[in-house]
């Protein structure tokens, strides 16, 4: 009887196969670090021109990073006022975080990611937010 030969993995296959892992563990990484910004597509508000005339922005929906100063006012109807820094402090934007978000604990010196639209009376109400 005639004896088989031992088919065993060679140690090419394994390091193809340890390499494959190593890829893939990296590429994960990278596309999970690159999307920390959710609102990445969408247009960043420029300050200065809201402070200047905020009526020409109404109707249109901006990305705002900053942090809490303030809180100035509360309407169990409308929500909470916030004063937030924005653009490195150079300015401070009134921002209205809608009763939607009550569940959500705001405090001074946090900072967060807004989705803002301004509305038909300029004020700068929250569509969605995240902690930053």
């Amino acid at each position: 009887m005639a004896r088989r030969g031992k088919n065993s993995v060679k140690p090419l296959w394994i390091g193809i196969a340890l390499a494959l892992v190593v890829v893939a563990f990296l590429g994960s990484r990278f596309f999970s670090s690159s999307g920390s910004d959710p609102y990445r597509t969408i247009q960043t508000l420029d300050s200065k021109a809201y402070l200047d005339n905020a009526n020409s922005l109404r109707g249109n929906v901006y990305k705002v990073e900053g942090e809490i100063v303030n809180s100035l006012a509360l309407s169990p109807a409308e929500g909470r006022l916030f004063s937030v820094t924005v653009d490195s402090g150079d300015y401070v934007l009134p921002v209205l975080v809608t009763k939607d978000f009550n569940e959500v604990n705001i405090q001074k010196g946090q900072k967060f990611i807004f989705l803002l639209e301004v509305d038909d009376k300029g004020i700068l109400r929250t569509k969605k937010l995240t902690k930053a």
